[in-house]
Order: C-alpha cells, then sequence, then structure tokens
C-alpha cells in the first residue's frame, strides 16, 4: 500500500542573517575569509581568480605529505635523501626562501615539514616530490590529482614550491578550502604551523607569518611572494571557540600584509558569530506511522544546525520540514525520512536531514490485518 502524502510544518523565528560586507574594504586584490566551522563567507573579493599564490601553494605539498602520514605509508622519523637538483633549484643561489639542505642528507619528515611550513624552504619542497613521486613534474600531476580530488576548481600546478610558472594559479577560495581541509584533516600535525623558529644546518630561520607574532590566537597557515603575486597570506586564528580563516594576496609590502590580513580577522571576530539554530536531537515535527506499534514518530535533526551570522540585523527565519506520511514500519531510529528547508535572509538556503528519533517496530499479522481493515472503511486517516 503507497501513499503519497507531503507533510511539511513551517517555523518561523527571529534571528539574525549574515549581511552582505559591503561596508568592508581592503587593500588587498584578492581576499576570503571564511568561517571554519559552518563553511560560511564572511567577505570575498575577487575568489575565484585564479593568480599566482607564491608560496601558499606549497599547502598543496604539505597535504599531500600529511596525507602519506595519516595512512602510514609515510612516518615522522622516515628520511628523506637531498640530490643535487633540490638542493640547486631550491638552494639560496635561487634566490628563494631555502633550508639550507645539503647534497646527500637524509632529513627526517618531520625536519621536511618545519623547513616548509616554518622556512618556506623551496629546497624542502622539491625534496618531497622527488621522494614521493620521483620527480617535480610527476609531482605536479599528483597535486593536479589532488587538487581535483579536494574540489578545487581553480587551481593548477606545475611545481611544488609555488615558483613563477604560467600555470601555477590558485584562487582564493581554493586555498581557504584546501586549508580548510588541512586543518580538519591533520589535527596531530597542524601545530607545525604555529611554530615560530626552526634550526637546520646552524641556520635559525623564523616564521614569516606576521600574525603569529601581533595577533593572539593566529596559528597558521603561509606565507608568500613574489613580484608577479605580490606579497600574500593564507592564515588561520582562534578566538574562543570560534576559527576565522583568511586568505589574501595582491598586496604591495610586508607591512600591508601584515596590517590588512590581522584587520580583516579582527573584523570577522568581531562582527559576526556562530548560533546553534537547531540542536541535535531536537524534535522539528511528527510523522504519521503504518504498521507500527505506534501511531507516529518524531522527526529530529540529526545534528546540531548552526549558522555564522552578523551582529546588526535581525530577519526572520523560514524553516520548512519536508517528508512523506505515512512512514511504513519497522523505522530505525537516526534513519532518515525528510528534510528541514532553512531560509536566511541574504544567505543561501540549507537543508539538512530530518530522521527518526526513536525506534518504531512494526505490529504482528493481527495489526497489519486490522490497520488494513480501517483503512478501507476510514481511509488514510
Amino acid at each position: 500500500m503507497k501513499f503519497n502524502k507531503l507533510s511539511a510544518s513551517v517555523l518561523s523565528l527571529s534571528f539574525l542573517f549574515v549581511a552582505n560586507a559591503h561596508g568592508y574594504e581592503t587593500a588587498a586584490q584578492n581576499a576570503i575569509l571564511v568561517d571554519y566551522e559552518t563553511g560560511e563567507y564572511l567577505f570575498e573579493k575577487n575568489i575565484e581568480q585564479a593568480v599566482p599564490p607564491a608560496s601558499m601553494s606549497k599547502l598543496m605539498t604539505v597535504y599531500i605529505l600529511m596525507s602519506k602520514i595519516k595512512d602510514g605509508s609515510i612516518k615522522l622519523d622516515d628520511t628523506f635523501s637531498v640530490s643535487e637538483n633540490a638542493w640547486r633549484k631550491g638552494g639560496a643561489a635561487t634566490g628563494g626562501s631555502t633550508m639550507f639542505l645539503s647534497i646527500g642528507d637524509n632529513v627526517s619528515v618531520e625536519n621536511i615539514i618545519k623547513g616548509i611550513v616554518i622556512q618556506s624552504g623551496n629546497d624542502a619542497c622539491i625534496v618531497v616530490a622527488e621522494n614521493i613521486s620521483g620527480s617535480e613534474e610527476e609531482f605536479a600531476m599528483l597535486m593536479n590529482k589532488t587538487a581535483k580530488q579536494l574540489g578545487l576548481k581553480n587551481s593548477s600546478f606545475a611545481n611544488s614550491t609555488g615558483l613563477p610558472h604560467p600555470d601555477q594559479k590558485m584562487s582564493m577560495e581554493d586555498l581557504a578550502i584546501l586549508s580548510r581541509h588541512i586543518i580538519k584533516e591533520f589535527p596531530d600535525l597542524y601545530h607545525y604551523f604555529s611554530e615560530k623558529e626552526f634550526t637546520y644546518n646552524g641556520i635559525k630561520q623564523g616564521n614569516r607569518n606576521p600574525l603569529l607574532y601581533s595577533m593572539k590566537g593566529a596559528d597558521g597557515l603561509k606565507t608568500g611572494h613574489t613580484e608577479e603575486a605580490g606579497f600574500c597570506l593564507a592564515a588561520s586564528a582562534v578566538k574562543g571557540n570560534r576559527r576565522l580563516i583568511g586568505v589574501m594576496s595582491g598586496m604591495e609590502s610586508n607591512k600591508q600584509r601584515s596590517e590588512e590580513s590581522e584587520r580583516l580577522m579582527e573584523w570577522g571576530f568581531r562582527e559576526f558569530k556562530n548560533y546553534t539554530i537547531f540542536k541535535q536531537n531536537q524534535q522539528i515535527a511528527e510523522a504519521a506511522v503504518w504498521y507500527g506499534q505506534e501511531k507516529s514518530v518524531p522527526l529530529v535533526v540529526a545534528d546540531n544546525v548552526v549558522k555564522t551570522v552578523h551582529n546588526s540585523k535581525v530577519e526572520n527565519v523560514k524553516a520548512t520540514a519536508e517528508f512523506d506520511e505515512p512512514i511504513k514500519a519497522p523505522i530505525a531510529k537516526g534513519q532518515q525520512i525528510g528534510k528541514l528547508n532553512i531560509e536566511i535572509e541574504g544567505q543561501p538556503s540549507l537543508s539538512v536531514p530530518l530522521v527518526a528519533g526513536k525506534e518504531i517496530k512494526e505490529v504482528g499479522f493481527a495489526g497489519k490485518f486490522w490497520a488494513n481493515v480501517k483503512y478501507f472503511i476510514f481511509g488514510a486517516k
């Protein structure tokens, strides 16, 4: 017996919505600010434009290396060998940043990570590429493949370092997505990004991320600078229980990079907050049950529904529950029954699953018989 009755309940409540950030300006040519928990964009400026990422593209090199550490194929105390090619292309003579590796060194993976995220070593990145893929060209292919897997739509890689190349491009949106993946997927390794100095071969170098020294709660991620890209920064900071990710490029000086990045991050913490609109297991509606030992089943949200909202605007939030009823038993607790559509002015609509809040067991043969009798006499109700 089949029913196609669509039930919908509409909930209206007073709440805040994210306002368009028209009142905020930045000197950066490209910029994005993202709430880590909700993934919502708080500020956007040319975020889909593929531009030279400079050393911020080293985040993809680090992501691949950390992925292999996470899956167990590489360990922190494993060693990578340093080729002459890595020494020549990534050494100080090229004018780029370097870890000061020596030809023939066998360097621990842990030190290689530090050499990349703290010292921005081009030589360390080439060592990673050669030891994982055999050559930097093959590693660039792996970088492009990984970018597609992560859903990066405006990124292409030709090398592991971020040195200028026509095919080395990333958007601010892609860099924010990649940064979020690194923080989320590698909690045991992420601390390296916040370390302020590292010494290798007797040479001590400081972390180039200016926010680590000027902004409380800053803990990553990566600077970049070339003549074409300007001064760039992919940054992350935590205040209270909130984390923001900001990515900016095309700034004119190290001073401007520091000031603009911190100003954007502080603005995001000050102007926006995260609110739990619905709590996990909060009952939204009730659906009729067919062939069940109970007449109805509560419908609840499977997880907390958290939205990032602006402090100054108040509008109605419209939440609509959609489900077909009656629902045939047996019904497992947590089984998806429908969806809750949430609309907040100024934000994209959001749909979250509605699931059964409890188990409903099926009646026996006699119960089904009488249910059928009642249906044919009284109808679906």
